[in-house]
């Protein structure tokens, strides 16, 4: 029977590369506690960049099969993840305890924005990731119904942070959340900048893989704010395929540009209708728009999410589709376009690490 040694082990997992990374394990740091056990069972840890790994089952078969080859009896892996942050650049300070920002913009309003970002930290959430959301919204804050939370947040214990909120496994911050019902915000500029920061810096983020930032549309105060202020470490684009709404979807992306945030991609939402008494599609925005657009721009496609009524009133209840139909066709897309965002995330914050451009990588 043949039989394998430690060195003849990490050797065989130097030849196992993450598809994404490009390097193999040894490198990355992604095989750990190797271990050679009677009849030369090979046990170790597998440390994915994060729970949301797309090829995670690829890595665990390229492993047990170089192992394997090696002269391995029988391979054991313990998988687990450790989320890599960015940390950016100097001039812009990271938020305490978070790892990855995420903003999430459209072009135009009425394009679903709010709803993708819910479900795509709730998808995130759901694939072993500790996530937030903060709602910089703050003239037409839409997260707290769509979470369905209605009570205001509590400060800490010496009054210096304010305690996000928490439903569906996901911390909450909103101006929502601070304002009696039908309560407008009347606000200029600097203090829109004001309670931005605030909502950055004064709340208690705490061990974070991915804070989603549900921008509102457009590219005015919000945006440039959040871009000046903290290290944003990818954007995501919502529209719909409608010519009108990839104009101003394409305006946003080349804003982020300027500020130097990488795209991870364009999200169609609203992509085509299917009738339930009949099956049949209808593609009433029109259709692939999106994607013809993420083409030309040479970003990724992330994902298409069709209109149905079950989203709308999902966000309405405060019981989005990937709480209540967590097995369904569209909480599935959500999942799909969530390992895409981790994927591209980890890939940006491994070329900071080894002091790369950022780039995102389409999937």
């Amino acid at each position: 029977m043949s039989q394998i040694n430690l060195e003849q082990a990490t050797k065989a997992l130097s030849t196992v590369q993450d598809p994404d990374l490009h390097k193999d394990l040894i490198t990355l740091n992604m095989a750990r506690s190797i271990q050679i056990l009677d009849g030369g069972k090979v046990k170790f840890n597998l440390v994915l960049t994060t729970p949301a790994c797309p090829l995670k089952a690829k890595i665990e078969e390229d492993c047990k099969n170089a192992l394997i080859q090696a002269g391995a009896s029988e391979v054991e892996i313990e998988t687990t993840a450790e989320v890599r942050g960015f940390k950016g650049f100097s001039t812009k300070q990271p938020i305490a305890g978070v790892k990855n920002i995420v903003a999430v913009s459209s072009g135009k309003g009425g394009v679903g924005k709010s709803t993708v970002s819910v479900n795509l930290a709730i998808a995130l959430s759901q694939l072993g990731a500790k996530v937030g959301i903060l709602d910089a919204d703050i003239t037409g804050p839409n997260i707290p119904l769509m979470l369905g939370v209605k009570q205001k947040p509590d400060l800490s214990s010496d009054n210096k942070m304010i305690m996000p909120l928490e439903n569906h496994g996901i911390k909450i911050m909103s101006m929502g959340l601070l304002l009696g019902d039908n309560e407008p915000v009347v606000w200029r500029g600097p203090m829109l900048h004001s309670a931005i920061n605030q909502f950055l810096r004064e709340v208690a983020w705490i061990d974070l893989d991915y804070l989603i930032i549900d921008l509102p549309p457009g590219t005015g105060d919000a945006q440039l704010t959040l871009g000046q202020a903290v290290p944003i470490g990818g954007a995501i684009i919502v529209s719909t395929p409608q010519d009108v709404a990839l104009m101003d979807s394409k305006k946003g992306l080349n804003m982020f540009r300027q500020i130097q945030v990488p795209i991870l991609g364009i999200i169609e939402n609203m992509s085509y209708f299917i009738a339930p008494d009949t099956g049949k599609r209808y593609e009433i925005f029109g259709h692939g728009g999106a994607k013809e657009a993420a083409e030309q721009l040479q970003i990724n496609f992330l994902g298409q999410i069709p209109l149905q009524s079950n989203i709308r009133e999902g966000g309405d209840k405060g019981l989005p589709i990937t709480i209540s139909d967590p097995q369904g066709e569209i909480a599935q897309a959500f999942s799909q376009i969530a390992q895409k965002v981790a994927a591209n995330l980890s890939i940006c914050a491994v070329e900071e690490e080894n002091g790369q451009a950022r780039t995102a990588v389409k999937a």
